[in-house]
């Protein structure tokens, strides 16, 4: 065992669906989710150690936000722990320690974590590097899907299109957050003045080099919900990105606080709710996977 599978067992805690704590299993890049969506264990990949995001998402669980992007990424460390952590995962004792019986399973690997993941400069190389790993491991692309989590704003960037290209070769996926389909929604959610025409761009961009999958939270702010214009606007949005290129919409509620001073304004919506605007979805042709 090397270091990196040795600190990432020796500073964990029992995994539980509310804890995503990054510094969970003590490593820089590397980090142990307990999925609820996927019902076992996510093994993310935080390219943002900062901190820092180009988005300010009211909802946001990450502690000491900031603005900004990734920092300059150490490839030969990240190698290590996730060469080192698999091994733990796979031949060690680290499920049996930390994982409840019945979820002791690798779900997918993640590039998520504490910021936007495609504005590390090496995404591109840390995509090909996880897609080597996994075939080290003898990890099939089928069981233990790559994925990305992204705000999708860097996508006309070339290295960012190479990256979800690689991505989508190995048999990933992308997970694209759409929370609002007007600008001021936008703004008011994610932090960040986007016209939706733009978002719709990215998301077409992405789609057609990767299989996408559209993520999208929905929540009371101030008490009210979701009005039937704001929803007719995002599924404009997803329209105009090309209804047939998308997976799908992964349509979730808040489960855990966020740590933004918005916080107080947010209130998660009741399932009978999430499921209303689900259908409202799903009559545009769109698979939905709801999770309150």
């Amino acid at each position: 065992m090397n270091s990196s599978s040795s600190s990432a067992s020796g500073s964990a805690v029992g995994l539980t669906t509310r804890n995503h704590d990054r510094d969970l299993a003590g490593l820089t890049y590397v980090y142990p989710v307990l999925s609820r969506r996927a019902g076992g264990v996510s093994v993310g990949i935080n390219l943002n150690p900062n901190n820092a995001c180009n988005w300010h998402c009211a909802y946001c669980q990450v502690p000491n936000l900031v603005r900004g992007k990734a920092p300059e990424i150490d490839l030969a460390r990240l190698e290590d722990e996730l060469r080192g952590f698999l091994g733990d995962l796979i031949h060690g004792g680290w499920m049996a320690r930390y994982v409840p019986e019945g979820l002791r399973v690798i779900r997918d690997i993640a590039f998520s974590g504490n910021g936007e993941p495609t504005s590390a400069a090496v995404f591109p190389e840390a995509v090909a590097l996880a897609v080597r790993l996994r075939a080290e491991f003898g990890l099939s692309s089928v069981d233990v899907p790559l994925r990305l989590i992204t705000n999708g704003s860097l996508m006309a960037q070339d290295r960012v299109q190479e990256g979800v290209r690689l991505l989508g070769e190995a048999g990933g996926e992308v997970w694209f957050k759409v929370d609002g389909g007007t600008a001021d929604a936008v703004e008011r959610i994610n932090g960040v003045r986007l016209e939706p025409a733009q978002i719709a761009r990215n998301l077409a961009r992405c789609a057609q080099r990767c299989p996408t999958w559209v993520q999208t939270c929905m929540f009371r702010w101030d008490g009210e919900v979701p009005t039937a214009a704001e929803i007719d606007a995002y599924l404009a949005l997803l329209e105009a990105a090309g209804i047939a290129a998308l997976k799908g919409v992964l349509l979730y509620g808040i489960a855990r606080q966020s740590m933004q001073p918005e916080a107080l304004r947010l209130a998660p919506l009741s399932l009978d709710e999430l499921e209303a605007i689900a259908e409202r979805i799903r009559k545009k042709g769109l698979t939905v996977r709801v999770s309150p």
